[in-house]
Protein backbone atom coordinates (compact mmCIF):
# COMPACT_ATOMS: atom_id res chain seq x y z
CA UNK A 1 0.00 0.00 0.00
CA UNK A 2 0.93 3.41 -0.11
CA UNK A 3 2.78 5.72 2.15
CA UNK A 4 1.63 9.21 3.24
CA UNK A 5 2.93 12.01 5.05
CA UNK A 6 0.68 12.56 8.41
CA UNK A 7 0.34 13.93 11.63
CA UNK A 8 -0.52 11.53 14.25
CA UNK A 9 -4.36 12.59 14.31
CA UNK A 10 -4.68 12.22 10.49
CA UNK A 11 -3.11 8.77 10.70
CA UNK A 12 -5.53 7.73 13.24
CA UNK A 13 -8.13 8.74 10.87
CA UNK A 14 -6.98 7.21 7.84
CA UNK A 15 -6.57 3.69 9.79
CA UNK A 16 -10.02 4.39 10.94
CA UNK A 17 -11.23 4.34 7.33
CA UNK A 18 -8.82 1.77 6.10
CA UNK A 19 -9.78 -0.35 9.03
CA UNK A 20 -13.37 -0.79 7.96
CA UNK A 21 -14.64 1.69 10.39
CA UNK A 22 -18.00 2.47 10.06
CA UNK A 23 -19.04 5.88 11.75
CA UNK A 24 -16.75 8.73 13.71
CA UNK A 25 -19.03 10.69 16.35
CA UNK A 26 -17.04 13.55 18.03
CA UNK A 27 -17.01 17.28 19.76
CA UNK A 28 -14.04 18.92 18.65
CA UNK A 29 -11.66 19.95 21.25
CA UNK A 30 -7.58 20.80 20.39
CA UNK A 31 -5.96 18.59 19.81
CA UNK A 32 -8.22 15.70 18.66
CA UNK A 33 -10.05 17.45 16.30
CA UNK A 34 -8.47 16.92 13.24
CA UNK A 35 -9.14 13.51 13.18
CA UNK A 36 -12.74 13.16 12.38
CA UNK A 37 -12.04 16.52 10.30
CA UNK A 38 -9.86 14.15 8.20
CA UNK A 39 -12.21 11.41 7.95
CA UNK A 40 -15.11 14.39 6.91
CA UNK A 41 -12.44 15.52 4.23
CA UNK A 42 -11.60 11.42 2.84
CA UNK A 43 -12.88 10.76 -0.58
CA UNK A 44 -12.41 7.57 0.15
CA UNK A 45 -14.57 7.85 3.69
CA UNK A 46 -17.30 9.39 1.78
CA UNK A 47 -17.04 6.55 -0.90
CA UNK A 48 -16.83 4.34 1.17
CA UNK A 49 -20.40 5.53 2.79
CA UNK A 50 -18.72 6.00 6.57
CA UNK A 51 -20.98 8.81 8.50
CA UNK A 52 -19.44 11.75 10.25
CA UNK A 53 -21.26 13.45 12.46
CA UNK A 54 -19.66 16.41 15.05
CA UNK A 55 -21.97 15.99 18.03
CA UNK A 56 -23.83 18.31 20.72
CA UNK A 57 -20.78 17.13 22.82
CA UNK A 58 -19.22 14.17 24.35
CA UNK A 59 -21.96 12.10 26.03
CA UNK A 60 -24.00 12.00 22.98
CA UNK A 61 -21.00 10.88 20.95
CA UNK A 62 -20.22 8.04 22.51
CA UNK A 63 -23.60 6.87 22.82
CA UNK A 64 -24.26 7.15 19.09
CA UNK A 65 -21.39 5.06 18.81
CA UNK A 66 -22.11 2.38 21.36
CA UNK A 67 -25.59 2.52 19.26
CA UNK A 68 -23.57 2.33 15.94
CA UNK A 69 -21.67 -1.08 18.15
CA UNK A 70 -25.35 -2.30 18.95
CA UNK A 71 -25.31 -3.08 14.95
CA UNK A 72 -22.43 -4.71 14.56
CA UNK A 73 -20.64 -1.92 12.95
CA UNK A 74 -17.03 -0.06 13.94
CA UNK A 75 -17.61 2.64 15.86
CA UNK A 76 -14.55 5.82 16.95
CA UNK A 77 -14.88 8.57 19.21
CA UNK A 78 -12.44 11.62 19.54
CA UNK A 79 -12.47 13.85 21.58
CA UNK A 80 -9.65 15.95 23.89
CA UNK A 81 -8.76 14.78 27.60
CA UNK A 82 -11.59 17.02 29.28
CA UNK A 83 -14.09 16.04 27.06
CA UNK A 84 -13.56 12.41 28.83
CA UNK A 85 -14.98 13.78 31.67
CA UNK A 86 -18.22 14.72 29.88
CA UNK A 87 -18.88 11.41 28.72
CA UNK A 88 -17.60 9.68 31.85
CA UNK A 89 -21.41 8.06 32.36
CA UNK A 90 -21.67 5.96 29.10
CA UNK A 91 -17.86 5.53 29.12
CA UNK A 92 -17.71 3.56 32.12
CA UNK A 93 -21.09 1.65 31.14
CA UNK A 94 -19.86 0.69 28.00
CA UNK A 95 -17.23 -1.50 29.65
CA UNK A 96 -19.92 -3.39 31.65
CA UNK A 97 -22.66 -4.50 29.01
CA UNK A 98 -19.16 -5.34 26.80
CA UNK A 99 -19.29 -3.03 23.28
CA UNK A 100 -17.52 -4.51 20.69
CA UNK A 101 -15.80 -2.57 17.87
CA UNK A 102 -15.55 0.76 19.51
CA UNK A 103 -12.37 2.90 19.60
CA UNK A 104 -12.48 6.05 22.31
CA UNK A 105 -9.35 8.01 20.79
CA UNK A 106 -8.54 11.15 23.47
CA UNK A 107 -6.16 13.50 22.86
CA UNK A 108 -4.52 14.76 26.16
CA UNK A 109 -2.38 18.07 26.29
CA UNK A 110 0.56 17.78 28.70
CA UNK A 111 1.48 21.48 29.34
CA UNK A 112 -1.83 22.81 29.04
CA UNK A 113 -1.46 24.51 25.49
CA UNK A 114 -5.05 24.32 24.88
CA UNK A 115 -6.68 23.48 28.42
CA UNK A 116 -7.45 23.82 31.64
CA UNK A 117 -5.55 21.21 33.46
CA UNK A 118 -3.18 17.97 32.82
CA UNK A 119 -5.60 15.12 33.31
CA UNK A 120 -4.48 11.66 32.43
CA UNK A 121 -6.86 9.79 30.32
CA UNK A 122 -4.60 6.68 31.56
CA UNK A 123 -6.72 6.69 34.83
CA UNK A 124 -10.10 6.72 33.24
CA UNK A 125 -9.69 3.89 31.50
CA UNK A 126 -7.78 2.05 34.58
CA UNK A 127 -11.29 2.70 36.18
CA UNK A 128 -12.78 1.54 33.62
CA UNK A 129 -11.22 -1.69 33.35
CA UNK A 130 -10.81 -1.76 29.87
CA UNK A 131 -7.06 -2.15 27.37
CA UNK A 132 -5.50 0.68 26.52
CA UNK A 133 -3.20 1.49 23.72
CA UNK A 134 -0.83 4.85 23.49
CA UNK A 135 1.36 4.71 20.35
CA UNK A 136 4.84 6.33 20.26
CA UNK A 137 4.68 7.35 17.19
CA UNK A 138 2.42 8.00 13.74
CA UNK A 139 3.05 4.69 12.65
CA UNK A 140 2.16 2.88 16.02
CA UNK A 141 -1.02 5.16 15.85
CA UNK A 142 -1.83 3.99 12.18
CA UNK A 143 -1.48 0.31 13.23
CA UNK A 144 -2.81 0.40 16.62
CA UNK A 145 -6.03 1.39 15.02
CA UNK A 146 -6.75 -2.14 13.03
CA UNK A 147 -5.01 -4.12 16.75
CA UNK A 148 -7.62 -1.89 18.43
CA UNK A 149 -10.83 -2.95 16.67
CA UNK A 150 -9.27 -6.52 17.04
CA UNK A 151 -9.32 -6.59 20.40
CA UNK A 152 -12.12 -4.92 21.28
CA UNK A 153 -14.29 -7.57 18.82
CA UNK A 154 -11.80 -10.52 20.59
CA UNK A 155 -11.91 -9.61 23.91
CA UNK A 156 -15.87 -7.71 24.04
CA UNK A 157 -14.91 -4.54 25.60
CA UNK A 158 -13.91 -0.68 23.99
CA UNK A 159 -10.66 0.44 23.51
CA UNK A 160 -9.03 3.29 25.02
CA UNK A 161 -6.74 5.14 22.64
CA UNK A 162 -4.55 7.74 24.70
CA UNK A 163 -2.22 10.58 22.45
CA UNK A 164 -0.54 13.41 23.43
CA UNK A 165 -0.69 16.84 22.03
CA UNK A 166 2.95 16.10 20.11
CA UNK A 167 1.98 13.20 19.06
CA UNK A 168 -1.66 14.89 17.62
CA UNK A 169 -0.28 17.36 15.79
CA UNK A 170 3.49 16.07 14.33
CA UNK A 171 4.49 14.46 11.25
CA UNK A 172 5.89 11.39 9.86
CA UNK A 173 5.56 8.89 7.09
CA UNK A 174 2.80 6.19 7.49
CA UNK A 175 2.65 2.83 5.93
CA UNK A 176 -1.52 1.90 4.69
CA UNK A 177 -2.71 -1.37 5.08
CA UNK A 178 -5.03 -3.42 2.68
CA UNK A 179 -8.29 -1.82 3.49
CA UNK A 180 -10.97 -4.11 5.27
CA UNK A 181 -14.60 -4.33 4.47
CA UNK A 182 -17.12 -2.51 6.96
CA UNK A 183 -18.74 -5.19 8.87
CA UNK A 184 -21.83 -6.61 7.90
CA UNK A 185 -25.06 -5.12 9.77
CA UNK A 186 -25.67 -7.25 13.02
CA UNK A 187 -27.13 -7.72 16.36
CA UNK A 188 -25.46 -8.20 20.09
CA UNK A 189 -25.24 -11.63 20.64
CA UNK A 190 -26.74 -11.34 24.07
CA UNK A 191 -29.25 -8.69 23.94
CA UNK A 192 -29.79 -8.72 27.69
CA UNK A 193 -26.10 -6.94 28.03
CA UNK A 194 -27.23 -3.31 26.52
CA UNK A 195 -30.19 -3.36 29.50
CA UNK A 196 -28.15 -2.74 33.00
CA UNK A 197 -30.94 -3.15 34.97
CA UNK A 198 -29.27 -4.50 38.40
CA UNK A 199 -29.99 -8.15 37.70
CA UNK A 200 -28.01 -7.73 34.60
CA UNK A 201 -25.07 -5.11 35.65
CA UNK A 202 -24.04 -7.51 38.80
CA UNK A 203 -23.84 -10.06 35.99
CA UNK A 204 -21.75 -8.55 33.54
CA UNK A 205 -19.47 -6.36 36.24
CA UNK A 206 -18.07 -9.80 37.30
CA UNK A 207 -17.34 -11.25 33.88
CA UNK A 208 -16.06 -7.68 33.28
CA UNK A 209 -13.71 -8.56 35.99
CA UNK A 210 -13.22 -12.40 34.69
CA UNK A 211 -11.63 -10.49 31.48
CA UNK A 212 -8.83 -9.28 33.13
CA UNK A 213 -6.50 -11.77 33.15
CA UNK A 214 -7.37 -12.07 29.00
CA UNK A 215 -6.47 -8.15 29.04
CA UNK A 216 -3.22 -8.61 30.38
CA UNK A 217 -2.63 -11.63 28.78
CA UNK A 218 -3.07 -9.68 25.65
CA UNK A 219 -0.77 -6.72 26.92
CA UNK A 220 2.80 -9.21 27.63
CA UNK A 221 1.74 -11.02 24.01
CA UNK A 222 1.21 -8.27 21.60
CA UNK A 223 4.73 -7.02 20.14
CA UNK A 224 3.32 -3.36 21.21
CA UNK A 225 4.90 -3.67 24.57
CA UNK A 226 8.59 -4.46 24.04
CA UNK A 227 11.78 -6.23 26.90
CA UNK A 228 14.46 -4.20 25.23
CA UNK A 229 18.12 -5.72 26.68
CA UNK A 230 21.13 -3.21 27.71
CA UNK A 231 24.24 -3.98 28.99
CA UNK A 232 24.39 -1.26 32.08
CA UNK A 233 22.58 -2.64 34.42
CA UNK A 234 22.85 -0.49 36.96
CA UNK A 235 19.53 1.44 35.98
CA UNK A 236 16.34 -0.09 33.63
CA UNK A 237 14.27 2.32 32.05
CA UNK A 238 10.36 2.26 31.99
CA UNK A 239 8.63 4.33 28.92
CA UNK A 240 5.18 4.97 27.96
CA UNK A 241 4.05 5.70 24.61
CA UNK A 242 6.30 9.03 22.79
CA UNK A 243 8.62 9.05 26.49
CA UNK A 244 10.53 6.08 24.27
CA UNK A 245 11.16 8.56 21.42
CA UNK A 246 12.48 11.08 23.82
CA UNK A 247 14.59 8.73 25.55
CA UNK A 248 16.04 7.37 22.10
CA UNK A 249 17.12 10.91 21.17
CA UNK A 250 19.50 11.22 24.13
CA UNK A 251 21.94 8.28 22.42
CA UNK A 252 23.59 7.93 19.42
CA UNK A 253 21.31 5.83 16.94
CA UNK A 254 18.98 5.35 19.79
CA UNK A 255 20.53 2.50 21.40
CA UNK A 256 20.20 3.30 25.08
CA UNK A 257 22.73 1.25 27.28
CA UNK A 258 20.39 0.42 29.91
CA UNK A 259 17.45 -2.55 29.72
CA UNK A 260 14.19 -0.71 28.45
CA UNK A 261 10.42 -1.88 28.76
CA UNK A 262 8.50 -0.10 26.53
CA UNK A 263 4.65 0.39 27.18
CA UNK A 264 2.33 0.63 24.32
CA UNK A 265 -0.54 -1.14 25.49
CA UNK A 266 -2.37 -1.63 29.25
CA UNK A 267 -2.92 -3.41 31.10
CA UNK A 268 0.38 -3.15 32.76
CA UNK A 269 2.76 -5.97 31.19
CA UNK A 270 3.50 -7.57 34.93
CA UNK A 271 5.95 -10.18 33.51
CA UNK A 272 7.97 -7.70 31.90
CA UNK A 273 8.79 -5.43 34.86
CA UNK A 274 9.46 -7.93 37.07
CA UNK A 275 12.15 -8.91 34.60
CA UNK A 276 13.29 -5.55 34.82
CA UNK A 277 12.86 -5.29 38.25
CA UNK A 278 14.96 -8.08 39.13
CA UNK A 279 17.96 -7.11 36.74
CA UNK A 280 18.46 -3.72 37.65
CA UNK A 281 19.81 -2.18 41.06
CA UNK A 282 17.37 0.93 40.39
CA UNK A 283 14.58 2.38 38.15
CA UNK A 284 13.28 5.23 36.13
CA UNK A 285 10.14 5.88 34.38
CA UNK A 286 9.31 8.04 31.90
CA UNK A 287 5.67 9.06 31.17
CA UNK A 288 4.07 12.09 29.32
CA UNK A 289 1.76 13.14 31.68
CA UNK A 290 0.87 12.24 35.37
CA UNK A 291 2.75 9.32 37.17
CA UNK A 292 0.43 6.81 36.08
CA UNK A 293 2.40 3.75 35.46
CA UNK A 294 4.99 4.85 38.24
CA UNK A 295 2.58 4.66 40.94
CA UNK A 296 1.24 1.31 40.11
CA UNK A 297 4.29 -0.29 39.94
CA UNK A 298 5.38 0.88 43.45
CA UNK A 299 2.36 -0.91 44.45
CA UNK A 300 3.21 -3.70 42.25
CA UNK A 301 6.80 -4.30 42.72
CA UNK A 302 7.09 -2.98 46.59
CA UNK A 303 10.79 -4.74 46.97
CA UNK A 304 12.92 -1.95 48.51
CA UNK A 305 14.67 -0.49 44.65
CA UNK A 306 14.40 2.78 44.33
CA UNK A 307 11.82 3.90 42.07
CA UNK A 308 12.31 7.60 40.09
CA UNK A 309 10.25 9.41 37.74
CA UNK A 310 7.24 12.04 38.74
CA UNK A 311 6.41 11.31 42.43
CA UNK A 312 9.66 12.14 43.47
CA UNK A 313 10.31 14.89 41.30
CA UNK A 314 13.43 13.83 39.21
CA UNK A 315 11.55 14.74 36.07
CA UNK A 316 8.51 17.63 37.18
CA UNK A 317 5.35 16.50 38.02
CA UNK A 318 3.65 19.10 35.55
CA UNK A 319 4.47 20.07 32.03
CA UNK A 320 5.07 18.16 28.91
CA UNK A 321 7.96 15.39 28.59
CA UNK A 322 10.64 16.19 26.13
CA UNK A 323 14.36 15.26 25.61
CA UNK A 324 15.92 17.63 27.55
CA UNK A 325 13.98 16.62 30.58
CA UNK A 326 15.06 13.18 30.18
CA UNK A 327 18.36 14.10 29.60
CA UNK A 328 18.30 15.74 32.87
CA UNK A 329 16.88 12.98 34.66
CA UNK A 330 19.75 10.60 33.30
CA UNK A 331 22.11 13.00 34.57
CA UNK A 332 23.62 13.72 30.88
CA UNK A 333 24.71 17.58 30.62
CA UNK A 334 22.29 19.60 29.24
CA UNK A 335 22.89 21.86 26.42
CA UNK A 336 22.36 25.93 26.11
CA UNK A 337 20.80 27.41 23.32
CA UNK A 338 20.98 31.25 23.05
CA UNK A 339 19.30 33.80 25.22
CA UNK A 340 16.58 35.46 24.67
CA UNK A 341 16.67 39.02 23.05
CA UNK A 342 15.48 41.59 25.63
CA UNK A 343 13.21 42.97 22.42
CA UNK A 344 11.53 39.49 22.56
CA UNK A 345 8.30 39.88 24.82
CA UNK A 346 5.14 37.63 25.56
CA UNK A 347 2.18 38.55 24.24
CA UNK A 348 -0.78 37.37 25.55
CA UNK A 349 -3.58 35.56 23.03
CA UNK A 350 -5.97 38.02 21.81
CA UNK A 351 -9.12 37.76 20.62
CA UNK A 352 -8.97 38.49 16.35
CA UNK A 353 -9.46 41.86 14.89
CA UNK A 354 -13.05 42.25 13.90
CA UNK A 355 -14.29 39.56 16.43
CA UNK A 356 -17.95 40.47 17.55
CA UNK A 357 -17.10 39.41 20.67
CA UNK A 358 -14.98 42.40 21.27
CA UNK A 359 -17.95 44.44 20.49
CA UNK A 360 -19.94 42.79 23.13
CA UNK A 361 -17.67 42.59 26.05
CA UNK A 362 -17.01 46.56 25.83
CA UNK A 363 -20.54 47.00 26.03
CA UNK A 364 -20.44 44.46 29.46
CA UNK A 365 -17.19 46.37 30.44
CA UNK A 366 -18.73 49.67 30.38
CA UNK A 367 -22.02 48.40 31.78
CA UNK A 368 -20.53 46.65 34.45
CA UNK A 369 -18.71 49.91 35.81
CA UNK A 370 -21.92 50.69 37.44
CA UNK A 371 -21.91 47.92 39.51
CA UNK A 372 -18.37 47.61 40.80
CA UNK A 373 -19.83 44.49 43.53
CA UNK A 374 -21.23 42.44 40.30
CA UNK A 375 -19.75 39.41 38.54
CA UNK A 376 -19.19 38.33 35.37
CA UNK A 377 -18.80 34.54 34.87
CA UNK A 378 -17.08 33.70 31.51
CA UNK A 379 -17.46 29.96 29.72
CA UNK A 380 -14.88 27.82 27.55
CA UNK A 381 -14.08 29.25 23.83
CA UNK A 382 -12.96 32.42 21.84
CA UNK A 383 -14.83 34.03 24.41
CA UNK A 384 -12.53 33.00 27.14
CA UNK A 385 -10.00 35.88 25.75
CA UNK A 386 -12.45 38.52 27.26
CA UNK A 387 -10.06 37.89 30.27
CA UNK A 388 -7.41 40.01 28.66
CA UNK A 389 -9.83 42.78 28.27
CA UNK A 390 -11.07 42.56 31.87
CA UNK A 391 -14.50 41.46 31.05
CA UNK A 392 -14.82 38.41 32.67
CA UNK A 393 -14.02 37.27 35.92
CA UNK A 394 -14.09 33.36 36.24
CA UNK A 395 -13.56 30.33 33.48
CA UNK A 396 -14.02 26.87 34.67
CA UNK A 397 -15.18 24.42 32.75
CA UNK A 398 -17.86 24.35 29.61
CA UNK A 399 -20.92 25.27 30.52
CA UNK A 400 -20.20 26.31 34.22
CA UNK A 401 -20.51 30.38 33.39
CA UNK A 402 -24.49 29.74 33.50
CA UNK A 403 -24.64 27.63 36.46
CA UNK A 404 -21.99 29.89 38.64
CA UNK A 405 -24.03 32.88 37.77
CA UNK A 406 -27.02 31.15 39.52
CA UNK A 407 -25.33 30.34 42.56
CA UNK A 408 -23.35 33.25 42.90
CA UNK A 409 -26.79 35.11 42.64
CA UNK A 410 -28.52 33.43 44.82
CA UNK A 411 -26.01 34.39 47.47
CA UNK A 412 -26.60 38.20 46.48
CA UNK A 413 -23.98 38.45 43.62
CA UNK A 414 -25.62 41.43 41.76
CA UNK A 415 -25.91 41.98 39.02
CA UNK A 416 -24.89 38.05 38.27
CA UNK A 417 -23.90 37.91 34.30
CA UNK A 418 -23.16 34.63 32.87
CA UNK A 419 -21.63 34.56 29.36
CA UNK A 420 -21.45 31.74 27.20
CA UNK A 421 -20.58 30.76 23.38
CA UNK A 422 -23.11 29.39 20.87
CA UNK A 423 -21.53 25.73 20.61
CA UNK A 424 -20.64 25.73 24.18
CA UNK A 425 -24.73 26.40 24.66
CA UNK A 426 -25.14 23.64 22.87
CA UNK A 427 -23.13 21.59 24.26
CA UNK A 428 -23.52 21.48 28.20
CA UNK A 429 -25.21 25.62 28.63
CA UNK A 430 -28.70 24.01 27.93
CA UNK A 431 -29.64 22.04 31.17
CA UNK A 432 -28.15 25.07 33.59
CA UNK A 433 -29.97 27.48 31.94
CA UNK A 434 -33.11 25.03 32.94
CA UNK A 435 -31.80 25.09 36.59
CA UNK A 436 -31.72 28.91 36.08
CA UNK A 437 -35.82 29.12 35.17
CA UNK A 438 -36.86 26.35 37.24
CA UNK A 439 -34.87 28.30 40.42
CA UNK A 440 -36.71 31.93 39.16
CA UNK A 441 -33.13 32.66 39.48
CA UNK A 442 -32.39 36.62 38.51
CA UNK A 443 -28.92 36.10 36.08
CA UNK A 444 -28.62 38.04 32.55
CA UNK A 445 -27.05 35.21 30.35
CA UNK A 446 -24.99 36.49 27.25
CA UNK A 447 -24.86 33.53 24.45
CA UNK A 448 -22.14 34.85 22.23
CA UNK A 449 -23.71 33.69 18.52
CA UNK A 450 -20.75 33.86 15.83
CA UNK A 451 -22.56 31.27 14.17
CA UNK A 452 -19.93 28.28 14.24
CA UNK A 453 -17.74 26.88 17.16
CA UNK A 454 -14.79 29.70 16.37
CA UNK A 455 -11.84 27.98 19.25
CA UNK A 456 -11.86 24.52 17.73
CA UNK A 457 -11.67 25.59 13.78
CA UNK A 458 -14.76 26.42 12.87
CA UNK A 459 -17.12 23.68 13.06
CA UNK A 460 -20.91 23.94 12.92
CA UNK A 461 -22.31 25.01 16.17
CA UNK A 462 -24.96 22.61 17.08
CA UNK A 463 -27.35 25.12 18.73
CA UNK A 464 -26.95 28.00 15.72
CA UNK A 465 -30.34 29.34 14.33
CA UNK A 466 -32.33 28.16 17.25
CA UNK A 467 -30.63 29.43 20.06
CA UNK A 468 -34.46 31.84 20.36
CA UNK A 469 -36.55 28.94 20.38
CA UNK A 470 -34.56 26.69 22.72
CA UNK A 471 -34.42 29.61 25.04
CA UNK A 472 -38.15 30.26 25.02
CA UNK A 473 -38.70 26.05 25.04
CA UNK A 474 -36.90 25.71 28.60
CA UNK A 475 -39.02 28.32 30.12
CA UNK A 476 -37.38 31.94 29.42
CA UNK A 477 -39.67 34.55 28.83
CA UNK A 478 -39.74 35.39 25.52
CA UNK A 479 -39.87 39.18 26.52
CA UNK A 480 -36.78 38.74 28.00
CA UNK A 481 -35.12 37.11 24.79
CA UNK A 482 -32.89 39.96 23.28
CA UNK A 483 -31.24 40.13 19.95
CA UNK A 484 -28.23 42.75 19.03
CA UNK A 485 -25.48 42.66 16.51
CA UNK A 486 -22.77 43.57 17.93
CA UNK A 487 -20.79 46.36 15.77
CA UNK A 488 -19.46 49.61 17.48
CA UNK A 489 -22.28 51.12 15.59
CA UNK A 490 -24.63 49.42 18.29
CA UNK A 491 -22.73 50.37 21.53
CA UNK A 492 -25.09 52.14 23.33
CA UNK A 493 -27.91 50.17 22.34
CA UNK A 494 -26.66 47.35 23.30
CA UNK A 495 -25.68 48.77 26.70
CA UNK A 496 -29.04 50.33 27.00
CA UNK A 497 -30.83 46.24 26.31
CA UNK A 498 -28.19 45.19 29.35
CA UNK A 499 -29.17 47.56 31.76
CA UNK A 500 -33.14 46.83 30.91
CA UNK A 501 -31.84 43.03 31.60
CA UNK A 502 -30.07 43.38 34.69
CA UNK A 503 -33.34 45.61 36.06
CA UNK A 504 -35.44 42.90 35.14
CA UNK A 505 -35.83 40.43 38.50
CA UNK A 506 -35.44 36.96 36.60
CA UNK A 507 -33.55 34.89 34.23
CA UNK A 508 -32.74 37.26 30.63
CA UNK A 509 -31.39 36.21 27.90
CA UNK A 510 -29.03 38.40 25.41
CA UNK A 511 -28.26 36.90 22.00
CA UNK A 512 -25.14 39.31 20.12
CA UNK A 513 -25.59 37.36 16.78
CA UNK A 514 -22.80 38.14 14.57
CA UNK A 515 -20.57 35.99 12.14
CA UNK A 516 -16.76 34.86 13.16
CA UNK A 517 -14.52 37.35 11.18
CA UNK A 518 -12.60 34.50 10.06
CA UNK A 519 -15.09 32.30 8.89
CA UNK A 520 -16.96 35.15 7.08
CA UNK A 521 -13.76 36.06 5.23
CA UNK A 522 -13.69 32.17 4.29
CA UNK A 523 -17.13 32.59 3.41
CA UNK A 524 -16.45 35.82 1.27
CA UNK A 525 -13.58 33.68 -0.44
CA UNK A 526 -15.37 31.11 -1.20
CA UNK A 527 -17.95 32.70 -3.31
CA UNK A 528 -15.55 34.49 -5.47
Amino acid sequence: MSKLLLLGDEAIAQAFIDAGGSAINSYPGTPSTQITEYVMKSKQAREQGVVANWCANEKTALEASIGVAYAGKRAMTCMKHVGLNVCGDPFMNASIIGTKGVLIVVADDPSMFSSQDEQDSRYYGHWAMIPMLEPSNQQEAYDMVFFGYELSEQLGTPVLMRIPTRLAHSRAGVERKAVRPQNELGSPSDPKSYVLLPVNAKRLYRDLIDKQPAFTKSSEESGFNQYIPGEDRSRGIITTGIAFNYLQENFPGGKCPYPVVKITQYPLPFGMLNKLYDEVQEILVLEDGQPFVEEHIKGFLGKGKPVHGRLDETIRRDGELNAEKVAAALGKPMPKGPAVPEVVTNRPPALCQGCPHIDSYQAVIDVMKKYPNGRVFGDIGCYTLGFNMGAIDTTVCMGASITMAKGAAEMGIFPSIGVIGDGTFGHSGMTGLLDCVNEKANVVIIILDNDITAMTGGQPSSANMKLFNICKGLGVDEKHIRHIVPLPKNHDEFMKILEEEIAYEGVSVIIPQRVCIVENKKRIAAKK
